[in-house]
């Protein structure tokens, strides 16, 4: 939870202090968010594979295995973060046009992007080292390097921003910079850790074998990742029709229900990780066990929050913006989507379930059917009766987070998801075991 926690105060402080830039500046921060996710999501799609293959290897005992998935993790990690950052780099003016956007926007969403892709792979390792740390049930250290990180983002973004007059582009850079330096020594931390997942150079080799498995487990979370991030590319085409101060009472409602569902973020991850561990010693009954308990704490912190948010939302949207525009939108937005908060906890646990246990096709269906199947095309309908404006887009989020835990829970209730990933190496294993 507190390592989500810091992810979204790296969120939070970029808004904040691009806020006092400006709400064309916020529009233009939100609006390409989902571009560089989309890049991101290929990336975070095989993390959660070598997530799954790890913990499910650490429950068999079969450590040696481990070490070659996360050794076959970082040399994937580290040819798509450069092609996708280059190609990203180079599409960016293409896909912007795309929003048909005044040249104030467009000019600034682009310098911030393409800095934004120029560090890819700062944020590949980064998170390749939180999914190696998952999948072992290491919470601790992805938490340690998260803060250090945040603190010098929060050190960095007024300096790069105010200081030295960069503005939007300075508070990209600020995060490039900060999670470049905490990446590098994360992933030095891995050849010198203690324990029997220490890596050796002759981890870093490559094995057929294994890449195969990951791309195998990895690519539908991956492509559910890219064809959700695509789906919020479409979302925001709709969001900033209606203007830069809805997109920026967005920008600022949306930041503010993330630092709400940390606890269920946190939740889903370390949920993951147990399942994965439980399902590779064959002990279904315990992954079973940590959902439901998964389901009842998620269930408290996400109503709790919600009512709190609820009661002081106009107040806190108050401290990202000054404009009437932004802040009585943001306000409904906030309250609305607060009421659905216990259901984007659920879907975070099924997310954690079926990543977990490696069943990424699963995963893949309920991320992409929320908007997809759902989301946009109630959008499409909702939006055509005018008197509704913005409030179209915000009833067509509450509708598919509703429809989709019950599509996840139909899905949960097969019973798959019980079924390791990790067969035909009982020889492996017991080689290990007995050593």
């Amino acid at each position: 939870m507190v390592s989500n926690l810091i992810q979204t105060l790296y969120n939070l402080i970029d808004t904040y202090w691009v806020s006092k830039l400006g709400g064309t500046d916020l529009a233009a921060m939100s609006l390409v968010w989902p571009m560089s996710f989309l890049m991101i999501a290929i990336g975070v799609g095989f993390s959660v594979a070598g997530a799954s293959l790890i913990s499910q290897y650490i429950g068999a005992k079969n450590y040696e295995k481990a070490k070659k998935v996360i050794g076959n993790l970082l040399i994937i990690s580290a040819v798509l973060s450069i092609v996708l950052g280059a190609v990203g780099y180079f599409a960016a003016p293409t896909i912007l046009k795309l929003y048909n956007l005044n040249n104030e926007v467009y000019i600034r969403a682009l310098g911030y992007i393409q800095i934004i892709f120029m560090g890819l792979p700062t944020m590949f390792f980064m998170f390749v080292f939180n999914s190696i740390k998952q999948g072992e049930g290491d919470t601790v250290s992805p938490m340690i390097f998260g803060g250090i990180s945040v603190a010098m983002n929060i050190i960095l973004d007024p300096i790069f921003i105010f200081v030295f007059d960069m503005g939007i582009e300075g508070a990209a850079w600020a995060t490039v910079i900060s999670r470049g330096i905490i990446a590098f020594i994360s992933i030095a931390s891995l050849f010198f850790c203690k324990g029997p997942l220490r890596l050796e150079r002759g981890d870093l080799k490559k094995d057929g074998a294994v890449i195969l498995k990951i791309v195998k487990v990895g690519l539908p979370s991956s492509l559910g990742q890219s064809m959700s991030a695509l789906g919020f590319m479409v979302l925001n085409g709709f969001i900033i029709s209606f203007g830069d101060n809805i997109m920026a009472a967005f920008t600022v409602g949306n930041r503010i229900n993330s630092l709400v569902l940390m606890p269920a973020m946190g939740i889903g991850s370390s949920l993951a990780a147990i399942v994965g561990q439980n399902l590779g010693a064959d002990n279904v009954k315990r992954a079973k066990k940590a959902i439901w308990e998964s389901v009842k704490i998620c269930t408290i912190f996400m109503v709790i929050g919600g009512i709190i948010v609820f009661i002081f939302s106009n107040d806190v949207v108050k401290i990202f913006a000054d404009n009437p525009d932004i802040i009585e939108p943001g306000t409904y937005y906030l309250k609305l989507i607060c009421m659905s908060l216990p259901l984007v906890g659920y879907f975070q646990i099924f997310i954690g379930t079926f990543q977990g246990s490696g069943h990424t096709l699963s995963a893949m269906i309920i991320m992409m059917g929320r908007l997809w199947l759902l989301r946009i095309p109630m959008i499409i309908l909702l939006t055509r009766f005018e008197a509704l404006g913005e409030k179209a887009i915000w009833f067509s989020m509450v509708g598919s987070n509703f429809f989709i835990c019950l599509i996840g829970l139909g899905i949960f209730m097969t019973g798959n998801w019980q079924k390791k990933i990790i067969k035909g190496e009982p020889e492996e294993i017991e080689k290990v075991e007995t050593v």
